[in-house]
């Protein structure tokens, strides 16, 4: 065949086999001449018997366009097929692990995760963009920022840290006791790998933070989950034995909304010397409380406590900073510190310049002062709602903190995650409450993220809500 009749069958298969894509751009006709090495009448001479048969569009001034209709009377060519999938080689028992648990089907999409009421968003629109951009701005042409650096973190950014939780959280740490981490999901990965064996038992909250229950699943962890007190983790229910590991959220229990209090939290402390088990403390909205301080965290109330103490600045500053942090007793830094540098990497030094200098000059404490009084005017407006159009149907787990509000079913034959679906597509988020229980024995509710939605949002997600139900 000629060059001619060669690029045009070769671009038509290419068309037909959707490797070109509908509404795609074919290449200027001089840029494949010149990487074929033919001559430009011949590219032109395709593009046009392409255009005359209907496989491409031109757009005049912009080239040739692959046509959104495709001719009716052609068919896709022969493509040579491999063996089934199922004789293909087999995934990790790890691999089959995930694929059973999501269906074959990957999280949510990032349009379906950042509806109204979704879990986890703060108000954007709060946020002080333009400081934030002025600092980006400052930090963008360094070229200290530009290399590698450290796997603990950036030195200044600990440094802030330091002195911010043991301002606020009643810490008595040091920066050299902070390991900068890719979210509070590494964090929580880095403690499962080095504190616990495969085959190992951890507790649990329930319910609790999935993001915990993944991360020890993951590392071949067996789970044990301990049930919900009025505060927050039943202390009462925990049993002595052979747990390395508990992770909880005593500063505001998620997603119920607890708050462990002080002589709680030495009670815990007491189990965990006693049991020889570490503790990993979420400090999970510990910045959002509305009608009381927050009680200092538990890695501050007593010298050596086998607690691990984790944050993070996704509810603080943004989500996608994937900014987090740990505190870890003085002896493991070193191997905290080689495990990252195993398993992730450094984390982007510039977003780390940027929130040491957002944390040092007084924007951070701003912004929370701010945030914290925004979210519970929000709050309270979230429970009028409820109480007015959600009477006899759900009951909010009344809690005076945090960025969500959880909701249980007043008849509990409901299928949570049937309502969020259809929720969904009236154009809202939230997670049903039967997914933050490891066991089968789960509540049946609604938890609903209320920081970034605007007044209108709120009346009309609620009202929605009722109609639905």
């Amino acid at each position: 065949m000629s060059l001619t009749q060669q690029l045009f069958l070769t671009l038509r298969e290419k068309i037909l086999s959707q490797q070109l894509l509908v509404g795609s751009r074919l290449p200027a006709s001089r840029i494949l001449a010149k990487d074929l090495g033919v001559s430009r009448n011949t590219v032109n001479s395709v593009y046009e018997q392409l255009r005359a048969e209907g496989y491409v569009n031109s757009r005049e001034g912009s080239g040739f366009y692959i046509s959104e209709q495709l001719p009716q009377f052609d068919r896709s060519p022969h493509i040579a097929k491999g063996k089934p999938v199922q004789d293909w080689p087999p995934l990790s028992d790890y691999g089959h692990q995930l694929l059973k648990r999501s269906g074959g089907h990957g999280s949510k999409p990032k349009d379906i995760a950042n509806l109204p009421f979704s879990v986890g968003l703060p108000d954007f629109q709060a946020f002080p963009i333009k400081i934030w951009q002025q600092l980006i701005r400052r930090h963008s042409d360094r070229p200290v920022l530009m290399g590698y650096h450290s796997y603990q973190g950036y030195a200044p950014l600990r440094n802030a840290l330091a002195d911010y939780l043991n301002v606020s959280r009643g810490l008595k740490c040091r920066p050299e006791q902070i390991v900068i981490t890719q979210g509070a999901q590494q964090g929580l990965a880095l403690c499962a790998q080095l504190l616990m064996n495969p085959g190992d038992t951890a507790l649990v909250e329930e319910p609790g933070y999935s993001g915990a229950r993944k991360a020890l699943i993951s590392n071949g962890i067996n789970l044990q989950a301990v049930t919900h007190g009025d505060n927050g983790i039943n202390i009462g229910a925990l049993s002595e034995g052979e747990y390395r590991l508990l992770c909880c959220t005593p500063t505001h229990q998620y997603p119920m909304g607890g708050i462990l209090t002080a002589s709680e939290r030495l009670q815990l402390l007491q189990w965990a010397e006693r049991n020889r088990c570490w503790i990993v403390e979420d400090d999970y909205d510990s910045e959002f409380h509305y009608y009381s301080q927050p009680i200092a965290a538990m890695a501050g109330m007593a010298e050596r406590t086998p607690v691990i103490y984790m944050g993070s600045f996704s509810k603080t500053l943004l989500p996608g900073l994937r900014l987090g942090y740990l505190v870890v007793p003085e002896h493991l830094v070193g191997v905290f510190v080689e495990a990252k540098a195993f398993s992730g990497g450094e984390t982007p030094l510039l977003t780390q310049a940027v929130v040491a200098d957002f944390i040092e000059e007084g924007h951070f404490y701003r912004h929370l002062r701010r945030s914290r009084k925004l979210y519970q005017q929000k709050w309270e407006h979230m429970q009028r709602l409820c109480e007015k159009h959600l009477a006899g149907i759900m009951t909010p787990v009344a809690q005076s903190a945090g960025m969500h509000l959880a909701l249980v079913f007043n008849h509990q034959q409901v299928d949570d995650r049937k309502v969020c679906q259809e929720f969904a597509m009236k154009g809202f988020g939230g997670s049903p409450l039967s997914s933050y229980y490891h066991s089968s024995r789960s509540q049946k509710g609604l938890v609903l993220g209320f920081a970034n939605t605007s007044e209108g949002e709120r009346v009309k997600g609620i009202k929605t809500l009722s109609q639905l139900l």
